[in-house]
């Protein structure tokens, strides 16, 4: 393996210098940074989310395409509700957690817990879904790139996980400007596109190759709800700024609240104006180009700068979308892992105060998603957005049971406003399962639950762990023997190194060489009655030629002949200058060290002999 000073100067050199505990404080951000870095998912929605309820109706044939403007009113409006809704939650729990604080401690431990699963898991597919729509943006201005999407994904894919491992400051600082480049260029799209109207100057953008197979099935409720559920993705984020709260400066919860005002005031501007340019400019969805693309091109011309400075602006914010998931799905495990429902080495803080074991565990689930689904938005989206809503319902609805439970001043008001969020995203939560349920939403149902299952054993393991090193009841041990126990294959300096380590440990020491090979064995007891210092040598039989077997064997008998007492092994190692040196020798030691691991009373402690250069 490479040598521990060569990884630690490419882990510099990657992630930056290490930032002492008590500069915590610095690392913490303002509304401009935590507005790119928590809002970069629901802004970035306004890319895809028209487009999604777009290719729904086109099913029905382009004269039901009229009905996207109503659909996006519908979707704006429970926007706006779930805002205000969050805005409440950021003041009742400003240390963070979100719906899985609030349905937790509202509702139920499994209601948190299912809350908890449904964002991780929410957030996994940000990852994917955000990032392959980014690529999704390269391709419609560059088609000839559409083989090398998957690559494409995954190179982003890194480049983000290598920011955020360089902590929340720094990535605020890598990552802020494009989300600002990319409200100013839909800014510009939706004022020239809607002049345009005004004026009457209004272009519809010639037919674009890979159009979509249109009129295959009559205009129903069903495919009208289906293409409201699919615009729903306009929606995920909203709850981001209330998991990342304990991130903000002080005073935090009015810097997350302001925050989330300006996400949710320029995310429903956004949009509508899309949605109602999409209608106004005639927009038919293809295989090939994506609707802002097109919309682009109608407005300001295929090969124009502004063009394809709006496509960059449009793919930056898609793949930052993804940034929101790394900023929260590591806090929120963080916050599950401290509760012993995920393992302890989430909740632990890297070198740069980032939560480093989340981020590479998310960037592992998101890679494995875009290889799956060759990195493709549309085989994504079906999975996407059932999780965010199932934590809409339970986080309003532990709100509304809050309110009315400790009925502070103003709680009827705040009960209302959640109680109706609770009742619209519950029923919006129902049309996206049944509609998408056999798209492959039925993934998501039954990975929650067992998500939840897997929650609960972790509990009970630590538990089980806590209860079992309890000093309770614990009766003062008696005196132990110690039996010690060193393995060697020969007579050299790292034998003779252990041997020395050996005799301060216990007067009962035991050589113990399995015989292989008589000839060595032989030449093994000659040198033995020099350096031996008059130490049992115990030479195994090994009929088999097998070394780590009959030591084994010979440990478990010493250990039966005084049972409740210790056996030590000690094991002689020498250590070569150079890391790929270690491929050269046999790893019986950590063979045999790997095997003791799990046997009772047994006590392996290895002796290191470093070789010169």
């Amino acid at each position: 393996m490479p040598s521990p000073s060569l990884l630690v100067g490419l882990k510099r050199l990657l992630v930056g210098s290490r930032i002492p505990s008590h500069l915590a404080h610095r690392e913490r951000f303002g509304v401009a940074t935590g507005l790119a870095i928590l809002s970069s998912d629901a802004l970035s929605s306004v890319a895809y989310a028209t487009e999604e309820i777009l290719r729904t109706l086109l099913v029905a044939g382009t004269a039901s395409l009229w009905l996207v403007t109503p659909i996006g009113c519908v979707i704006a409006g429970l926007m706006l509700v779930i805002g205000f809704s969050y805005r409440q939650t950021i003041l009742a729990y400003p240390n963070g957690g979100g719906a899985y604080r609030v349905a937790g401690e509202n509702i139920g431990v499994v209601a948190g817990l299912v809350a908890a699963a449904s964002l991780l898991l929410d957030y996994v597919l940000t990852v994917s879904v955000s990032i392959a729509a980014g690529v999704a943006a390269i391709t419609s201005a560059f088609p000839q790139w559409q083989e090398a999407r998957v690559a494409l994904a995954l190179g982003f894919l890194v480049i983000l996980t290598v920011g955020n491992l360089r902590g929340i400051r720094e990535s605020g600082r890598i990552f802020a400007t494009p989300t600002y480049v990319f409200l100013g260029g839909m800014a510009l799209l939706l004022i020239v596109g809607g002049s345009r109207i005004l004026t009457g100057g209004l272009a519809p953008p010639a037919a674009p190759s890979g159009l979509l197979p249109s009129a295959t099935a009559p205009l129903t409720i069903f495919l009208v709800l289906r293409g409201f559920a699919n615009g729903c993705t306009a929606l995920t984020g909203i709850e981001a700024i209330s998991n990342g709260v304990p991130a903000f400066k002080p005073p935090e919860a009015r810097h997350a609240v302001t925050t989330l005002l300006i996400m949710i005031t320029c995310a429903v501007a956004c949009f509508m104006g899309v949605t109602f340019l999409a209608h106004a400019y005639q927009i038919t969805p293809t295989t090939d180009e994506t609707v802002i693309s097109q919309l682009n091109r109608a407005i300001f011309g295929g090969g124009t700068i502004v063009y394809y400075a709006i496509q960059a602006a449009t793919t930056m914010i898609l793949v930052l979308a993804a940034n929101t998931a790394f900023a929260d799905f590591p806090r929120l495990a963080s916050i599950v892992a401290r509760d012993r429902f995920l393992p302890r080495q989430l909740a632990n803080q890297g070198d740069r105060l980032a939560f480093s074991n989340g981020i590479l565990v998310l960037a592992l689930l998101a890679g494995v998603l875009l290889v799956a689904f060759h990195g493709d938005t549309h085989a994504l989206i079906p999975l996407y957005m059932l999780g965010v809503f199932v934590s809409f319902t339970l986080s309003q609805t532990g709100m509304v049971l809050k309110a009315w439970r400790e009925r502070r001043r103003g709680w009827l008001a705040g009960s209302v406003v959640n109680g109706v969020g609770a009742i619209l995203t519950a029923i919006v939560l129902v049309v996206v399962c049944v509609t998408k349920f056999s798209e492959g939403a039925w993934i998501i149902v039954a990975l929650i639950p067992l998500n939840v299952f897997l929650f609960l054993a972790i509990r009970r393991h630590y538990r089980g762990v806590a209860a079992q090193l309890s000093l309770k009841g614990l009766v003062a041990g008696r005196e132990r023997h110690n039996v010690v126990i060193v393995p060697i294959a020969g007579v050299h300096r790292a034998v003779v190194r252990a041997l020395d380590y050996a005799r301060t440990l216990s007067p009962d020491v035991r050589a113990v060489c399995v015989d292989v090979d008589p000839h060595a064995t032989a030449q093994i007891q000659e040198e033995w009655q020099r350096w031996g210092h008059a130490i049992r040598l115990e030479i195994v039989a090994s009929p088999f030629r097998s070394v780590v077997e009959p030591l084994l064997e010979y440990i478990e008998i010493t250990d039966a002949e005084r049972p409740g007492n210790f056996v030590s092994v000690v094991l002689p190692e020498f250590v070569p200058a150079r890391w790929w040196q270690h491929l050269y020798h046999n790893q019986r030691g950590l063979l045999l060290k790997t095997a003791l691991l799990f046997r009772r009373n047994v006590v392996v402690t290895s002796v290191p002999y470093h070789l010169e250069k």
